[in-house]
């Protein structure tokens, strides 16, 4: 089992090319891809100001509100608008085409799964604690897939009991491996987990 813990505050920023914001990269496969090689890729990306998303054909998208009043997705074929203003929901939508990006109210982060369409696919859930409730309910992390988990909110507790604050997260790769769990440390805690697939056969990556 391959397990790596990180913290967006340890990654270095990248800066747009258009200087409409800046991207973190949590992870990619194969480690070290370029852009135009990469299996699949997640990051965090703060948007400063209204601008176009690249268009990245052959890629699958979702991309989910991490902190801010959000930000309106526009396709400049006409094949979707998205109002992103909901913390932690994902929104999924095709690479293929350009994407106009307007905020709502202010700067924004972003979390984002980038997919190659045909090699691998990317099941993304966001996972919550019911608010003002006492119970605890542990999160399932499957040894089948390789599995990302990134807190969004409140505190949790991996399986050793070490804590996980709003920005850390947890990359388990080289599946097969035991099944581990996160637990909430308080009410409203949220985070994402992205469960990573072979695209063809449904097998873990």
């Amino acid at each position: 089992m391959n397990v790596r813990r990180f913290s967006l505050d340890g990654i270095a920023p990248m800066a747009w090319k258009n200087g409409g914001g800046i991207t973190r990269e949590i992870a990619v496969w194969p480690p070290g891809a370029t852009m135009d090689a990469f299996d699949w890729r997640i990051s965090v990306a703060d948007i400063v100001a209204n601008g176009p998303f690249s268009a990245f054909p052959g890629i699958d998208r979702q991309i989910a509100l991490l902190d801010g009043a959000g930000v309106v997705l526009d396709a400049r074929d006409g094949s979707f608008g998205h109002r992103l203003d909901r913390v932690g929901e994902p929104f999924a939508f095709t690479g293929d085409v350009a994407v106009d990006a307007a905020l709502i109210d202010g700067p924004t982060r972003d979390f984002n799964v980038m997919t190659r369409r045909g090699r691998c696919r990317a099941v993304v859930e966001a996972l919550r604690t019911p608010v003002r409730t006492p119970v605890r309910t542990p999160v399932r992390i499957a040894g089948d897939c390789a599995t990302l988990v990134c807190v969004v909110a409140g505190d949790w507790r991996d399986a050793g009991g070490d804590r996980l604050a709003p920005g850390d997260g947890m990359l388990w790769t080289a599946a097969p491996m035991p099944d581990t769990t996160l637990t909430p440390d308080g009410d409203g805690a949220l985070c994402l987990r992205v469960s990573l697939y072979q695209a063809q056969t449904g097998e873990p990556i």
